[in-house]
C-alpha cells in the first residue's frame, strides 16, 4: 500500500481466462444435499515503516480506521455477492486499542444461468458484475427473494491485527479471512477480489475440502472439482507481481500458498515520510528491515540478521 499519497498500488484487471485447467468433474447425481465444506482462509499482511514511535502510532490509527468493523462488513457483502450468497445474520464489532471482527452467515443463492464451473477465478472488483465463464456476459446479481430454503452452514470471517515492532520503525497489519462454503457457491471466486481489496503484500493462502457428498448408488465422493494450485485461480497477471511458492498435501484435498509482492518501491512502504527525505545510509537499513520482515512472515520462521 502507498501510505504516503493514499493511493492504492496499480490494480491489474484480468483478461478472460483459459478454462480448461478449472473444467469440473463429470456431473454427479447425488443423493441429497451437496455436504463437501470448501474453506478457503487467507492471512493478508499489509507493511510499512513508520520513522518514530509517534509515525508508528498514527500508521496503528490509520490503518485500524482503514480497516474497521463497518467497511470489513462492506467488503464480506461483496464477497457475499461474488460467490453467490445470501447474507443470513451479521455479527461485527471494533476492538480497543485497535482490531474489528465480523462474522457473517450465508446461505446458497439460485444461480440464473448454471455456470461451467463455479471454482474458475473470481472477478477483482465489483461484485454487482459476476460473469458468466461460458458467455462472458454480465450477470445482475441474485434477487434476494429466491433464497434456497436449506440453510448450507456457510459463513464468512475476518478479524484485524495492527501491531508494532518495538524499535526498528516496522509496522504491520495484517487480516485474516475466512470464506467457508458448502453447496454449489464456491470460495474461489473471492480469491482475486480479496487480494485486490487488501492490497496485500503478503498472502498466505489455504483451500481445504472437508467431508464428502454422497451419490445416488451411495459411493462417497471426497472433492468434486479438479484443483492442483491455488495458483490456477489467481489473475496472471496479479500473479506475476508475486513471488509465489506452494505446500500442497492432494491426498487430503488441502493446497497452501504463499505470495510476496515484487514490488520494489520503497515509497510504497515508508509512513509519514518519502524515500526522498531519507539518506542513502538511512535508504539501505530500512530496506534491509523490510525485506528481513517480509521474509520472515513469508517464510513463517525467524531469520538472525547478519550485519
Amino acid at each position: 500500500m502507498n501510505h504516503n499519497n493514499g493511493r492504492t498500488r496499480n490494480a491489474v484487471f484480468p483478461e478472460q481466462r483459459e478454462l480448461d485447467l478449472y473444467r469440473p468433474l463429470k456431473k454427479l447425481r447425488l443423493e441429497s444435499f451437496n455436504n463437501l465444506t470448501k474453506t478457503l482462509s487467507f492471512n493478508i499482511y499489509d507493511i510499512c515503516y513508520a520513522h518514530s514511535e509517534q509515525a508508528q502510532r498514527e500508521y496503528i490509527r490509520y490503518i485500524d480506521e482503514a480497516y474497521n468493523a463497518e467497511r470489513l462488513t462492506a467488503i464480506l457483502a461483496e464477497v457475499s455477492q461474488i460467490i453467490g450468497a445470501n447474507i443470513l445474520n451479521i455479527a461485527h464489532q471494533d476492538y480497543d486499542p485497535q482490531g474489528a471482527s465480523v462474522t457473517m452467515l450465508i446461505s446458497e443463492l439460485p444461480l440464473q444461468e448454471e455456470p461451467l464451473n463455479l471454482e474458475a477465478p473470481g472477478p477483482l472488483t465489483s461484485a454487482a458484475q459476476v460473469r458468466n465463464p461460458q458467455t462472458n456476459l454480465e450477470l445482475e446479481p441474485p434477487l434476494k427473494e429466491s433464497v434456497v430454503a436449506h440453510l448450507d452452514k456457510s459463513h464468512i470471517t475476518v478479524h484485524t491485527y495492527p501491531e508494532a515492532h518495538p524499535d526498528n520503525g516496522i509496522a504491520t497489519f495484517r487480516a485474516d479471512i475466512d470464506v467457508s462454503t458448502c453447496g454449489k457457491i464456491s470460495p474461489l471466486r473471492a480469491l482475486n477480489y480479496l487480494i485486490h481489496k487488501f492490497e496485500s503484500d503478503i498472502v498466505i493462502i489455504d483451500y481445504r475440502v472437508r467431508g464428502f457428498t454422497r451419490d445416488v448408488k451411495g459411493t462417497k465422493h471426497y472433492i468434486d472439482h479438479k484443483i492442483n494450485s491455488v495458483q490456477n485461480f489467481v489473475d496472471k497477471q496479479t500473479l506475476a507481481r508475486y513471488q509465489a511458492m506452494d505446500v500442497n498435501v492432494y491426498q487430503e484435498n488441502i493446497f497452501h500458498t504463499k505470495m510476496m509482492l515484487k514490488d520494489s518501491n520503497l515509497d510504497n512502504y515508508l509512513f509519514g515520510v518519502h524515500e526522498a527525505d531519507l539518506s542513502p545510509h538511512e535508504t539501505k537499513v530500512v530496506t534491509q528491515r523490510l525485506k528481513h520482515e517480509m521474509s520472515e512472515i513469508f517464510y513463517g520462521t525467524n531469520i538472525v540478521h547478519v550485519n
